[in-house]
């Protein structure tokens, strides 16, 4: 079992050096992001960050580091903040950048594992990696668990998917189970519907879900929003 969860987006923007124009729209969100990731570190150094990769599932070890430079500015972020400073990969993908990023951010040494998914990865196969990863976490050194994605990017005319007026419902589901710690509404999230609606996060949160399904939670919504016309939702659940 995980000793706590924090749920954060994936939004490049989220870095100041990258949101040249759109830093004061960022505020809010970052502020609640790094409150979040906060509340992690002070519970374990030791994190497991899932995010969804198109390149697949596959495990990425502490020791890679990154760089925000295909997003526009060289900001380099480490999967081990105490660990000294290692070669850029340019194909880390930007869910572990995210961690990385808001990890150091903390001020605490922390360690990250990374376990990416397909997008478009199976309900059941998602819940079956969480329910693996919490019982690898189950050891005498608690091990925190960093989920990192978007929901829909379709709330408006404006969004990079245009406008779905289904976003809304999809997304107010997703808040819905995030504040409740309703692992059982996140495994109800409909796969093909998220895809069209371009929820990135929809796997990662299957595969919370099926970490979290054999325990008590209780869960908080820091934030939950579509400023852009996508939706970021930052969450903090912790054993009830």
């Amino acid at each position: 079992m995980f000793a706590a969860v924090v749920v954060l987006p994936q939004p490049p923007l989220l870095v100041p050096e990258l949101a040249t124009g759109a830093a004061d729209e960022t505020a809010e969100l970052r502020a609640a992001c790094d409150a979040a990731a906060v509340r992690l570190a002070a519970v374990t150094p030791d994190w497991v960050a899932v995010g969804a990769d198109a390149r697949g599932r596959r495990t990425v070890s502490p020791g890679a580091a990154g760089s925000f430079l295909g997003f526009g500015v060289d900001v380099r972020v480490a999967l081990d903040t105490a660990a000294p400073a290692q070669p850029a990969d340019p194909r880390l993908p930007l869910p572990l950048l995210i961690a990385g990023w808001v990890a150091a951010r903390t001020g605490a040494p922390v360690r990250i594992r990374g376990e990416l998914v397909a997008p478009d990865a199976d309900p059941g196969d998602c819940a079956a990696l969480g329910a693996a990863l919490a019982d690898a976490a189950a050891g005498a050194v608690p091990v925190g668990l960093l989920v990192v994605g978007d929901g829909a990017t379709t709330h408006t005319e404006k969004a990079p998917g245009y406008l779905d007026e289904r976003a809304g419902e999809f997304d107010a589901a997703v808040a819905e189970a995030l504040a409740a710690a309703d692992a059982d509404g996140l495994l109800r999230l409909d796969p093909g519907l998220a895809t069209e609606l371009g929820a990135i996060g929809r796997a990662p949160w299957q595969v919370l879900a099926g970490a979290t399904r054999s325990g008590a939670w209780r869960g908080e919504l820091l934030y939950s929003s579509a400023p852009f016309g996508v939706a970021y939702h930052v969450a903090v659940w912790m054993p009830a």
